[in-house]
């Protein structure tokens, strides 16, 4: 993973509990609590979403819920902004393809 251990200002980030999700079935570990694309980005994921006309790859852009560029279809849902959801256990995140799509495989 590919994670801060130790960060020159914020110092040493306090444990968290490590919890099991899945990623287009793949099965990851994150935080709890923390957000799905921070966990995606340690386990060295970064595109979320693939653009519906010319397939380009689309990852964190923002971080903060402005955009579309991490949405993922999360437990089935789509369109679930990933850099502003906390990762749960258990969570099935899969690559969205599109913005309002609702299928989760490419065509």
């Amino acid at each position: 993973m590919a994670r801060i251990t130790e960060h020159p200002i914020l110092g040493t980030p306090e444990p968290k509990e490590t919890v099991t999700f899945f990623y287009n079935g793949k099965p990851l570990t994150g935080y709890a609590g923390e957000p799905i694309a921070v966990a995606l980005k340690a386990a060295g994921v970064m595109a979320h979403r693939y653009t519906r006309k010319q397939h380009r790859p689309r990852g964190i852009f923002c971080a903060i819920g402005r955009c579309t560029d991490c949405v993922m279809v999360v437990n089935g849902k789509p369109n679930v902004r990933t850099c502003i959801t906390p990762l749960e256990a258990g969570m099935d995140v899969r690559t969205q393809y599109g913005v309002s799509a609702e299928r989760t495989e490419q065509a």
